[in-house]
C-alpha cells in the first residue's frame, strides 16, 4: 500500500496569513512554516514559479521542517512557457530593450542555461536533505498536445534528470478521446508523473481528473469547483470549500490508488483564508480513519 502525503499549495499566501490559521507565536517566515510542518508533511512551493529563490532561502525551508518533511517544487514561469515579468528575472539577466514580460526567445541560450542553473542550485539544498518531492510543470493551457509540444515537455524533464518530474497539462487536447491513452504512454515512456486535478469543467482550460500513476509520486491537485473560476480573480478562482461527500468519495478514490504506487502526493490549492488548510485537514483524517497515509512528521498534532 503506497503512502498518501497530504498538504497544501502555499503556507505563507495573505489570505492564509490573515485568517488566524497560524497562532501569534508564529510571527516569522520560518516560525510559520515549521507551524505548518507539525500539521502537514507535504507542501507545494509555488513562490518558485514567480522568481527562483535563492539557496539561501531554501536552506532555510529545510532547516526550519522535520526530517521526512516533502517540498514540491513548481518550475519557474518562463521554463515552463509562461510570459514572464522581467522583474522577476536576475538582473544580470534580464535582457535588454524588452517589453514588460518576456519569453524564453527573449533570453540568450547562455542566459536561459544560467537561468536553470540558478533554479538547480536552489534546489540542491532541499534534495540534499532528502525533502524534495518532484518540480512541478504546471504548463500553460495554450499549449495544445502534438510532437512540438511533447518535445517541449521532454526537454524541461531533462533538464531537471534526475530529479522527479510532475506535469500538469492544461488543454484539453491532451485527453481527448484516444489521445489520453497516448497521453499516459508519453509520460510513462519519460517516467514523469501525471498531475491529476479536481477543477471545473466546461471552461476552455478544463481537462479530467485522470487519476493514475505514470510514475513516482503520483499526484493530485485540488483546484476546487468555483462558480467563479473563469473570472480571472485568483481569489474568486480559487473561493471553494470541499464538502464531507466530496472529501469521503476522494478518500476511498486516494485509497484506491495508493495501492498502485509507492507514494501519492495530495494538494490543496484552493487558498483563500485558510480553507485549503482545512480541507487537507479533514482529508487527512478520513485517510487515517481507512488506514491509509503515510508517518506524521515529528511533532505533528494532526
Amino acid at each position: 500500500m503506497g503512502g498518501i502525503r497530504v498538504g497544501t499549495s502555499s503556507w505563507a499566501d495573505r489570505e492564509l496569513l490573515a485568517s488566524g490559521w497560524y497562532p501569534r507565536s508564529a510571527n516569522t517566515p520560518a516560525g510559520r512554516l515549521g507551524w505548518y510542518a507539525r500539521h502537514f508533511p507535504l507542501v507545494e512551493v509555488d513562490t518558485s514559479y514567480y522568481a527562483v529563490p535563492a539557496p539561501e532561502t531554501t536552506q532555510g525551508w529545510v532547516d526550519a521542517t522535520p526530517d521526512q518533511f516533502t517540498f514540491d517544487v513548481k518550475a519557474f514561469s518562463l521554463f515552463t512557457g509562461h510570459p514572464t515579468p522581467v522583474a522577476a528575472l536576475p538582473r544580470d539577466l534580464r535582457p535588454a530593450g524588452t517589453s514588460d514580460r518576456v519569453r524564453r526567445r527573449d533570453l540568450s541560450a547562455g542566459a536561459y542555461d544560467e537561468l536553470w542553473a540558478r533554479f538547480r542550485a536552489a534546489l540542491d539544498p532541499i534534495a540534499a536533505a532528502g525533502k524534495l518531492g518532484a518540480v512541478l510543470l504546471q504548463l500553460p493551457p495554450w499549449l495544445a498536445r502534438g510532437a512540438a509540444a511533447e518535445r517541449r515537455i521532454a526537454e524541461l524533464a531533462r533538464r531537471c534528470h534526475p530529479l522527479r518530474v510532475g506535469v500538469e497539462l492544461r488543454h484539453g487536447s491532451w485527453f481527448d478521446g484516444r489521445a489520453a491513452l497516448d497521453t499516459v504512454d508519453f509520460l510513462r515512456t519519460h517516467e514523469l508523473s501525471l498531475v491529476c486535478v479536481d477543477m471545473p469543467q466546461g471552461h476552455p482550460s478544463s481537462v479530467p481528473p485522470v487519476l493514475i500513476a505514470t510514475a513516482e509520486p503520483a499526484m493530485l491537485r485540488f483546484h476546487g469547483h468555483s462558480d467563479d473560476w473563469a473570472t480571472g480573480d485568483k481569489r474568486e478562482k480559487f473561493r471553494y470549500a470541499y464538502g464531507e461527500r466530496e472529501l469521503r468519495h476522494w478518500s476511498d478514490l486516494l485509497g484506491e490508488l495508493a495501492g498502485e504506487c509507492t507514494e501519492l502526493h495530495v494538494l490543496f490549492n484552493n487558498c483563500c483564508a485558510g480553507q485549503a488548510q482545512r480541507d487537507a485537514e479533514r482529508l487527512t483524517e478520513l485517510l487515517a480513519d481507512a488506514g491509509h497515509g503515510c508517518p506524521a512528521p515529528a511533532g505533528a498534532v494532526v
